[in-house]
């Protein structure tokens, strides 16, 4: 089920969910560690949406793991297919990724996968991607407007990181949207 929009516009897309919509007064926002929030939109049709996952870990009598992408398969097809509906076309999808970061040093980093997964669904699927932020050690909070394909991401500063290091100011602006990263 899709989360609904806040008074002030705002949809907080939480993990295992996905938001569509085509309203140009409509923020999506998550706050990502090691997962992963693919934004994607039609920029004739103007309808985005959102989603957030993390790769479970291995299923009972596997021995790869592989099989756990089939959770995130399937919430990258109710996005994709919730954009369809809405009157966007496949072929003129534009993808962002956010997220993917090593959140726990002595852990595997389940970060690298969920983006790696991201990238691959995308490539296999023919839609754009035209980048975003994956990876590093710093949770971030991601405010997406759909309409437009603009981004934004602000770092979270983690516990063991020194409250006086902050991340460089850098935006890049794409022809479908800016990506700000503050």
């Amino acid at each position: 089920m899709s989360p609904q929009p806040s008074r002030s516009g705002r949809v907080n897309v939480i993990q295992g969910d996905y938001h569509v919509c085509d309203n140009p007064e409509t923020v999506l926002t998550t706050v990502l560690g090691s997962c992963v929030a693919a934004c994607l939109r039609d920029p004739v049709s103007g309808v985005g949406g959102m989603n957030h996952f993390l790769l479970p870990g291995r299923i009972a009598g596997t021995s790869t793991g592989v099989g756990s992408e089939s959770y995130a398969v399937h919430l990258m097809e109710l996005l994709v297919n919730g954009l369809l509906s809405r009157g966007a076309q496949r072929h003129r999808l534009q993808a962002k990724l956010f997220g993917g970061g090593k959140m726990i040093a002595d852990l595997p980093d389940v970060g690298v996968r969920n983006a790696a997964f991201a990238q691959n669904f995308l490539t296999k699927e023919g839609i754009e991607y035209l980048g975003g932020s994956v990876g590093g050690e710093l949770a971030r909070r991601v405010d997406f407007w759909p309409s437009t394909g603009r981004a934004r991401q602000k770092f979270v500063q983690a516990e063991h990181v020194p409250a006086k290091v902050e991340p460089v100011a850098r935006t890049v602006r794409e022809e479908s949207g800016d990506v700000e990263l503050f």
